[in-house]
């Protein structure tokens, strides 16, 4: 009986050992580098910093110009426009918008112009305990706000209503919009965000389009 392993025996079986462990060492090289770098997958990390204890805020006055008041005025007249006009889905969205004393038409309307604006249809069916329909208009303006006068302007829009069944007529609409401009240095907390200015709009008038758009929609 032979009891010994010839060397060429010996020498393969080695190699094979050899080259076992190669395998081995190449693929957890393969396996580390793919980790280390994840360049087809994203990360999620997150940076914290702590602020310096010295750390101040410079505060600066920003004298207002003619031009910068005059751009935040038809800002400010497009925005009344969409926001009494504009109907979303949303009934308690509505509701705070339209029928809270703290809502921005309510805010940004003086007295006779917010009575006006309860008289009117959809007011009344928004405002209602269970509204009988369910759609939104939508407000698209033919430009920027042209300025007749001292606060005056004219805004032209496009206005529709959609829902289920369909979508009713575009129909164009003129509205004169007339603001006032606060001399007080006070106004209430609650229009600090969405009409620092104090601004209210005095006079809103129809001038084209068949009547007011929140009584021609909804009969």
């Amino acid at each position: 009986m032979q009891n010994r392993i010839e060397p060429p025996v010996l020498l393969s079986r080695l190699l094979t050992f050899v080259f076992a462990g190669c395998v081995v060492v190449v693929f957890v090289m393969f396996m580390t580098l793919e980790k280390m770098f994840p360049l087809n997958r994203p990360e999620v990390f997150f940076i914290t910093s702590k602020p310096e204890g010295a750390s101040v805020i410079q505060i600066t006055e920003l004298p207002p110009n003619d031009q910068n008041l005059e751009a935040y005025r038809k800002a400010f007249v497009m925005e009344y426009v969409r926001a009494r006009n504009e109907i979303e889905q949303n009934m308690s969205v509505m509701r705070q918008k339209w029928g809270n004393s703290d809502g921005v038409v309510a805010a940004w309307s003086t007295t006779d112009v917010y009575n006006a604006f309860q008289k009117t249809g959809l007011y009344h069916a928004i405002l209602s305990d269970y509204p009988d329909f369910a759609f939104n208009c939508v407000v698209n303006f033919r430009g920027q706000p042209l300025q007749l006068k001292n606060n005056l302007y004219t805004v032209k829009f496009e206005y529709y209503c959609s829902d289920n069944n369909g979508q009713t007529d575009k129909k164009d609409y003129t509205i004169l919009v007339g603001i006032t401009l606060s001399d007080d240095t006070q106004i209430k907390w609650a229009e600090r965000l969405n009409n620092p200015l104090g601004i209210k709009v005095s006079r809103y008038t129809v001038e084209g389009g068949g009547g007011d758009p929140l009584d021609t929609v909804y009969k």
